[in-house]
């Protein structure tokens, strides 16, 4: 029987300990508590998931809509932070409903992976009860929002699926995770091929917090027709002020709950 020397072993110990410390502290959500009304114009909804959770929402209606955007945000934000985004989606022609995961905002409960999947699955069946018919549905999220996006896209029949700055999976923003390397969560990059519609994915080239390279890997995973938008110069933060990724987004939305399903990479 080989031995194992004891620098060998505790060399390894100290490696998963290290890549522990970094896993939890990468692994943590961070709910942000911040409330603000709605911006003039927006209503606000609550939603019941189906643990009994009870979810704040707004809700943007444009004029004449062909499409509703269901939004994931990101982490460390709350609706509230976003009325702008919310604000400039309705006003080019899309209907959106934002809500907070549990533990953000004004919403009840606290985080976790399946708890924001039963959040994004909640927030789809309340548009479902107001009437809204699949097809016109367009799952969309940002930064870890985008994962819990192309769950939603995954799991429920949608027009389509818009992603901006999402990561393939959280243990690819660190190195040093081999000794953790069963460790997945918010796994996009292998749950991206079960998505079977037309698919937007955009990402800054000059994101430091979720690597361009995550963009890239995830539009090489999806199916066609798929398109890709390089935010030329974009951090993680500032992405949505890229010239024409707003745009994009709300003609994506449209085109593919009209039915119109031409993807290309772009930009």
């Amino acid at each position: 029987m080989t031995r194992c020397p004891l620098s060998d072993v505790v060399g390894w110990v100290r490696t998963v300990r290290r890549s522990a410390r970094r896993f939890s502290c990468a692994a943590r959500f961070h709910a942000d508590r911040y409330v603000a009304p709605p911006p003039p114009g927006v209503a606000e909804r609550w939603i019941t998931t189906a643990d009994g959770v009870r979810l704040h929402a707004w809700y943007a209606a444009a004029s004449d809509a062909r499409a509703t955007v269901v939004w994931s945000h990101g982490n460390g934000l709350s609706i509230a932070r976003r009325p702008d985004l919310v604000c400039a989606l309705a006003a080019r022609g899309v209907n959106v409903l934002a809500y907070d995961y549990r533990g953000c905002g004004r919403s009840a409960g606290r985080p976790s992976e399946r708890g924001l999947y039963q959040d994004a699955l909640a927030a789809y069946a309340s548009e479902l009860e107001r009437g809204v018919p699949p097809g016109r549905i367009v799952s969309f999220g940002e930064s870890l929002g985008g994962a819990v996006a192309i769950f939603l896209a995954s799991r429920r029949p949608v027009a389509g699926l818009a992603v901006v700055s999402t990561l393939t999976r959280l243990r690819d923003l660190h190195h040093g995770f081999g000794p953790l390397a069963f460790f997945a969560p918010f796994d996009s990059i292998r749950r991206l091929p079960r998505v079977a519609v037309p698919v937007f994915i955009a990402h800054g080239d000059r994101d430091r917090t979720i690597r361009f390279d995550h963009g890239q890997r995830l539009f090489a995973a999806a199916h066609e027709p798929k398109r890709f938008f390089r935010a030329a110069g974009a951090g993680h933060s500032d992405i949505f002020e890229s010239p024409g990724l707003l745009d994009a987004i709300a003609a994506f939305s449209c085109q593919v709950a009209a039915g119109r399903r031409n993807g290309h990479a772009a930009n």
